[in-house]
């Protein structure tokens, strides 16, 4: 069986953003070389504060006027502001571009996640909950962009800024720097222990955020049977230990953090106190001037600030490479069925012939086998019923038709051709299903009928509603076809819902009709307006009924009864009275009267 297939071989993440700044990237690593530059530009006030004071020591010292270096004063003040404006202009853009690229990256990623989950198949589905998706596609990505928009600019502003300091304390006096900088390999033995500790505490915490927006989503779809069975109470108790466990989740976290931070905020405090004794002894020896001390001690901060940094930095990385994982896992993920590379196209209308050609089956991870050598023939124009108890495998047999499933032995062929040969969206085209579980948009009851073909016009809406028996309850609503079907059809009643999901799927002239249990909400008196109209429609096509009701399958041309897995009978109607199985037993349950009767009626029609 086809399931679904993760990369082996795995991008880094880091490879995996450049992969999608595709059309950006010369911006980004403008953006980068100019952070660079704009740090190493941090330098200009102290540097020019030095020399200005510098200037007074001098006058005052020789007796010379200040007003006789009047210009040289003026020049220093001058570049120290001019390149300052020049800095902050640089900042400006800079931050712009970081904004801009993550933007489109985190535009991107989104639109290729959202094609990469609608082209899965259901075991994605099923091994994914639907909260899980919405976190990824909207917190977690959120982490990505602020990674690319302030992580990587602050790791590049710190390091930058630490080295292009560190080289110019080294310049101006190497004894003075290395007793500065001696306490920063302290520091980043700190920062690393973080990281170590930090790293696992950010994936559970990903992991809790899942779990809470799972809890919502699905009370918030499932709001009617909560009030139906008054569990208010206890669905507000459920999300109370879901948020209890994600915010102490989150404390733990932040807890980790807070561990590390007083010594990463006390190696960064240091740094003043080493300088002013380390400073002030040069001074009183003559190793270093006034000038050159204030020009150290105003750039202390520079030192100082990126070690403090280092480690939100890191706390905000650990958050991003939890959350980039997550992500990743779906980025990279393939979908098991897929169409073949040589695939069959087929725009045209299948014939209608359905085979299923010693076909088993089971879900993944499931111990028991769903399907166990299944064979049958369905002819072109046939309708045929799949009748039996509830776990047969019914549904799990015509999700094979549209290749939801593949089986896991045996083949499944229309019109000759194995179904997993066909280009899948052309075979899915000429597929149309309706099922019981009617899932409607928050739309118009034009637009959930013209799902399938946004091209149909009203009077062709009109037409299908007409068939499906939706007509008369549409025309008695305050906006007809242009009224708001509430989310999942919410203020419908089952059998509407159904009617409207039976009009979607005759609206795109399908080849093979699939209803699984479509009519099971809908009275008798409906149900006949719906099987005559379907006799009536102005297209070929092959129908396939899951059904309960003997109203619906005695009218078919041929009726498959299932049980465990297998069809253990089949044949017309009157020829399975006649058998007195399993199918007698519902004819006489259902009728009121004996299998006796049942089967004389069977053996006196044949």
């Amino acid at each position: 069986m086809d399931t679904t297939i993760r990369e082996t071989k795995k991008k880094s993440w880091m490879r995996w953003l450049w992969g999608n700044m595709g059309g950006h990237r010369v911006l980004y690593v403008t953006a980068i070389f100019m952070t660079i530059v704009y740090n190493i530009m941090q330098l200009i006030v102290p540097y020019f504060s030095g020399r200005i004071v510098t200037l007074f020591e001098e006058s005052a010292s020789s007796g010379i006027p200040l007003s006789d270096n009047l210009n040289e004063f003026i020049l220093n003040l001058s570049l120290m502001v001019g390149l300052t404006l020049v800095r902050i202009t640089i900042v400006y853009f800079t931050c712009m571009a970081y904004e801009y690229v993550s933007q489109h990256a985190l535009y991107k990623i989104r639109n290729f996640l959202f094609d990469k989950i609608e082209h899965q198949d259901m075991n994605f589905y099923n091994e994914y909950r639907t909260g899980d998706l919405m976190t990824r596609l909207t917190g977690d990505l959120d982490a990505v962009r602020h990674n690319v928009a302030w992580v990587i600019k602050s790791v590049v502003d710190s390091f930058s800024l630490f080295l292009a300091t560190a080289i110019y304390f080294f310049i101006m006096d190497p004894l003075l720097a290395i007793c500065v900088l001696s306490i920063t390999p302290l520091l980043f033995l700190v920062i690393l222990r973080f990281k170590k500790a930090s790293a696992e505490k950010h994936r559970i915490l990903r992991d809790k955020l899942s779990g809470l927006n799972t809890d919502v989503q699905e009370n918030i779809s499932g709001n009617r049977v909560v009030k139906a069975f008054a569990r208010e109470q206890y669905e507000k108790e459920k999300f109370n230990r879901s948020n209890t466990s994600y915010a102490e989740a989150n404390m733990d976290t932040q807890r980790t953090w807070l561990r590390y931070f007083p010594a990463i905020e006390t190696f960064a405090n240091l740094l003043p106190v080493i300088l002013l004794l380390a400073g002030g002894m040069f001074i009183i020896n003559g190793r270093l001037t006034i000038g050159e001390y204030v020009s150290f001690s105003m750039l202390i901060w520079a030192i100082a600030n990126p070690m403090r940094m280092l480690g939100n930095i890191m706390n905000e990385f650990q958050r991003f490479a939890a959350a980039s994982k997550k992500v990743m896992e779906i980025y990279n993920s393939k979908a098991g069925i897929v169409s073949k590379e040589n695939a069959i196209r087929h725009p045209d209308r299948f014939k209608g012939l359905i085979e299923f050609d010693h076909v088993s089956f089971g879900y993944e991870g499931g111990a028991v086998p769903v399907l166990r050598d299944i064979t049958m023939k369905v002819e072109p124009g046939q309708t045929v019923a799949v009748i039996g108890e509830t776990g047969c495998g019914k549904t799990s047999l015509i999700h094979m038709i549209p290749r939801f499933y593949d089986p896991e032995q045996g083949e499944v062929r229309i019109d000759g051709i194995n179904v997993r040969d066909y280009e899948l969206t052309d075979l899915r085209h000429n597929i149309g299903l309706a099922t019981q579980d009617v899932l409607l948009y928050s739309d118009t009851i034009e637009g959930n009928i013209a799902y399938g073909d946004s091209s149909l016009s009203s009077d062709e809406v009109v037409k299908y509603a007409k068939y499906s028996a939706a007509q008369e309850f549409i025309d008695k609503m305050p906006e007809g076809y242009d009224t708001i079907v509430g989310e999942r059809g919410v203020g419908l009643s089952g059998g509407q819902k159904q009617r409207i999901s039976l009009a979607r799927a005759l609206a795109i002239k399908p080849s093979v009709l699939i209803l699984d249990d479509t009519t099971s909400a809908v009275d008798m008196e409906t149900e006949k307006h719906i099987r005559d109209s379907l006799n009536e429609l102005d297209f070929d096509y092959t129908k396939i009924i899951i059904a309960q009701r003997i109203s619906t399958t005695k009218y078919c041309d041929k009726i498959f009864v299932m049980g465990d897995g297998r069809i253990i009978e089949e044949g017309t109607h009157k020829e399975l009275c006649a058998k007195g199985g399993y199918y007698a037993n519902l004819v006489a349950l259902q009728m009121g009267t004996n299998l006796a009767d049942v089967e004389k009626f069977g053996k006196e029609a044949i």
